[in-house]
């Protein structure tokens, strides 16, 4: 909306001194499955020199933010198996191993205890911070207090020996979802229940690749599901981490006009969420992507009570329409 905004705010007082492609898609919660198909088959209807992607947010009202690297997503669901139907766990209790507590230890088993990832190979691809690199995201305010003022937990939890930003922009993830098995309603049942089903989540850095991650998920349940029990992985969404040019024309257009408006030059940092389309547009047309947008870190998104800050989106626009002119003497 803001993007909208601007443009109208620039096309009733003059010129659009640009022109200007919307693409606007429904699917990016679930991974954008229809949209590569999509761009691989319009690539003249889309065919552009770069694209603004205002999907990212800001570090705080006062910190105006461009967000030069996104990590990408490899999602699946497990789903063990033990007896053909639910059984009354005071008579086959001790004796059928119950799917629920084989899923919950298979899922244990894929953290060590220094937070890394135990499916085989799944780090051989991943691209290492450098030195400057480490040391422009110190530079961010994105500390520990700051994640335990967003999240609400009582402590900070992740790889060992990275920051809290790094582990949420530059190296990869894997989360749990959701779980689902057996009586989850209220009072109780004696249930040992046939089957148990979780959702699992990767985010990814530069250089992994989601049907890599897939072998790697098949090989450790290969590797670690016991005989007592049956599996299937369904694979399900899955887009490469992508990094922007930071010297590319979108880039310094954007970084004039916040500057313009917020009276400071904006910082970079890398995204832990994902945005597909940056990277279908990177392999598929060969377009560099600008990333941008005016949330803030406690606006609650995906989360109730979801908000906007109205004077931080205002001035999201009045940048907007910066960024639209500066892209004419680029």
């Amino acid at each position: 909306m803001a993007t909208i905004n601007a443009i109208e705010a620039i096309i009733r007082t003059g010129n659009l001194p640009v022109n200007v492609k919307f693409l606007i898609e429904g699917e990016e919660e679930i991974g954008s499955p229809n949209l590569g198909k999509f761009i691989a088959n319009n690539k003249d209807l889309l065919a552009c020199d770069f694209a603004l992607n205002p999907d990212t947010g800001l570090l705080g009202k006062d910190l105006p933010t461009i967000t030069y690297a996104l990590r990408g997503l490899a999602y699946f669901e497990i789903r063990v198996f033990g007896p053909d139907h639910d059984l009354h766990s005071g008579i086959f209790g001790g004796i059928v191993h119950n799917p629920a507590q084989a899923l919950c230890e298979l899922i244990a088993g894929m953290h060590d205890e220094q937070g890394r990832i135990m499916l085989p190979g799944y780090y051989d691809k991943v691209r290492p911070i450098d030195e400057e690199e480490r040391a422009d995201l110190a530079r961010l305010v994105m500390d520990e207090e700051f994640y335990l003022k967003q999240t609400g937990a009582p402590a900070i939890w992740g790889e060992a020996g990275y920051s809290p930003v790094e582990r949420t922009g530059a190296r990869p993830t894997l989360e749990v979802n959701g779980i689902l098995s057996g009586f989850s309603g209220e009072g109780s049942k004696t249930v040992l229940p046939a089957w148990a089903m979780a959702k699992i989540s990767m985010r990814l850095v530069p250089d992994q690749d989601p049907e890599d991650v897939y072998k790697q998920l098949q090989l450790y349940m290969k590797n670690n599901a016991p005989n007592t029990i049956r599996y299937e992985i369904i694979k399900m969404v899955g887009s490469p981490a992508t990094i922007s040019d930071r010297d590319s024309s979108g880039v310094k257009a954007l970084d004039q006009a916040m500057e313009a408006v917020w009276g400071k030059r904006p910082v970079f940092k890398r995204e832990g969420g994902s945005v597909p389309v940056v990277g279908m547009f990177q392999e598929i047309l060969g377009v560099e992507s600008v990333n941008c947008g005016f949330s803030l870190p406690d606006d609650n998104f995906h989360s109730p009570n979801e908000k906007l800050n109205l004077p931080t989106w205002y001035r999201g626009i009045d940048t907007l329409i910066h960024f639209f002119f500066n892209l004419k003497n680029e």
